[in-house]
This record gives structure tokens, C-alpha cells and sequence, in this order.
């Protein structure tokens, strides 16, 4: 599953200090983590009694490339006693110049394929206008607007915005998730956090912020976003900490183990 909307903090955030000065954000880092998930709040008449899973994250630096392979498991019962499991494969590869990208998406649903997103998309150039093709769940070819990024990028964007000052983050943001196109996605760069204990000796020397990120699905016209997350970001792109608010309830991540692999050129 993937960082999707949040809209929030954006005006408050606009006069606060900068984040960061200094030496260059460190490089995207090739490593595999495992994230034990849980309920962290069930609101109003969602009707959940508890939610519980794992993902798995996998980013390798392919040295003109990155490739992406994620699973995700989420087990929800409801106050009724009933139970569903979710399940989803998501493997991608995006290329460093910005301009294409494939990705492949599997969802099942009590062990029933619910959903099987599959195709390739890319831009005229970095900030430019584009097309998605896709392959499953039909042939079809969307267009992509002007400014699109993918994930990779988006967070490489991400650091840039926090080392310059700026608070908020706004872009179209296509990460293949979607059999709808692009979706419009708001960062706000929350803050800088304070160094303390830290669990692993890899992001130990390293500088993270916290951040929220809205996204808004193409055919959303409520101004709400469809779907919001919240993570600890160190700079070497490594997520140890995540909230995923899905509007009824919020799952909350937690980072269990990390091993750093090799990647690069």
C-alpha cells in the first residue's frame, strides 16, 4: 500500500525556520524492511474491533533505475466478530532521469484477486506532460499532467523542498497504484526530529522529518483527500515510522527489521 492523501498544516507551516542547511541529502539507500502493523484508531461507526499485518519494502538502486517490490497483509475484524484480509504485491521499476516508469499491482481480498493494475507510463521530460498505458485491468492509455512525478522522484523532491525551507510539497503523483491516472498529492514538511535513540546503527548518523502526505484520487471533487499518510523520513529514504489514515481508522507501521543491500553503480 502505498502514501496517499493529506492535506493538512500547510498555511501554519509556511513561516516556520528552515529545516535544514548544509551538506547535500545523502543518497536514496538499497535496503529491505519489515513493518509489523496495528490499529492505532477506529473512528465514529467504522465498526472495527482491530486491525493487524506486516509489509515488506524492498528498494534497490539499479544504477540508472530503481526497482520497488512491496507486500502488504492487513487482517481487520469488526465489532460483529467478521473478518476480512487484505493482500497486495506491488513491484516496480523507475527510471533516475524522471521520465518513465512500469509497475505491476496485485490485490486479493479473502483470497480472491480483487484487483490486478499492470502497465507503463512516461513523460515527454522531467516536469512534463505524459501518458500512462496500461495493460490490465484493460488496455488503455490515460494522460498524465504537466509536473507528474513518480514515487522516487517525489521523495528525492521531498528532501529538496525541506533543505530549501519550504514546508508544503504539491504535484501530481502517479505511482501505478491507481487505474485511474495521476493523482493529485500535498506534502507538508512537518518537522525536523530531534536526535535520540535510535534502534538501527544505518540511520543513526542521519538527519529525518516528519511528514503528512494527502492524496487526492482524479475523480475526487470533495477537497478532502481519499487517503492520508504519515511518516518518519531519514534522508537516506528509509521510512521507520508510518500512520495510514484511511478515514475510518488509522494503521500505524512500525519498523521491525532493516538490512541495508547492495545497489548502485
Amino acid at each position: 500500500m502505498r502514501g496517499q492523501h493529506q492535506l493538512l498544516l500547510a498555511a501554519l507551516l509556511l513561516a516556520a525556520p528552515p529545516l535544514l542547511a548544509g551538506p547535500a541529502v545523502a543518497e536514496l539507500a538499497s535496503h529491505r524492511a519489515a513493518y509489523r502493523l496495528s490499529l492505532d484508531t477506529a473512528r465514529g461507526n467504522a465498526g472495527i474491533e482491530s486491525a493487524s499485518g506486516a509489509m515488506l519494502y524492498e528498494v534497490v538502486d539499479q544504477c540508472d533505475a530503481w526497482t520497488v517490490q512491496q507486500r502488504f497483509t492487513l487482517a481487520i475484524v469488526g465489532r460483529d466478530g467478521q473478518g476480512t484480509e487484505r493482500q497486495s504485491d506491488y513491484v516496480t521499476w523507475e527510471a533516475k532521469d524522471g521520465r518513465s516508469m512500469r509497475f505491476r499491482l496485485r490485490q486479493v481480498v479473502d483470497g480472491q484477486v480483487a484487483q490486478t493494475i499492470v502497465g507503463e507510463a512516461r513523460l515527454d521530460a522531467p516536469g512534463g506532460e505524459g501518458s500512462i498505458r496500461y495493460r490490465e485491468p484493460s488496455e488503455v492509455e490515460l494522460p498524465l499532467p504537466r509536473g507528474t512525478l513518480f514515487p522516487m522522484i517525489h521523495t528525492l523532491k521531498m528532501f529538496e523542498a525541506a533543505r530549501a525551507g519550504q514546508r508544503t510539497l504539491g504535484a501530481p503523483l502517479f505511482d501505478g497504484t491507481s487505474a485511474d491516472g495521476a493523482m493529485e498529492s500535498n506534502t507538508a514538511i512537518v518537522s525536523r526530529v530531534a536526535p535520540e535513540d535510535v534502534r538501527f546503527p544505518a540511520l543513526s548518523p542521519l538527519a529525518s522529518w516528519r511528514v503528512r502526505i494527502a492524496f487526492f484520487e482524479p475523480t475526487n471533487t470533495s477537497g478532502s483527500p481519499d487517503y492520508e499518510v504519515g511518516i518518519r523520513y531519514w534522508e537516506n529514504g528509509i521510512a521507520d515510522e508510518l500512520k495510514m489514515d484511511f478515514g475510518d481508522f488509522v494503521v500505524e507501521g512500525k519498523m521491525e527489521t532493516l538490512e541495508i543491500i547492495p545497489g548502485g553503480c
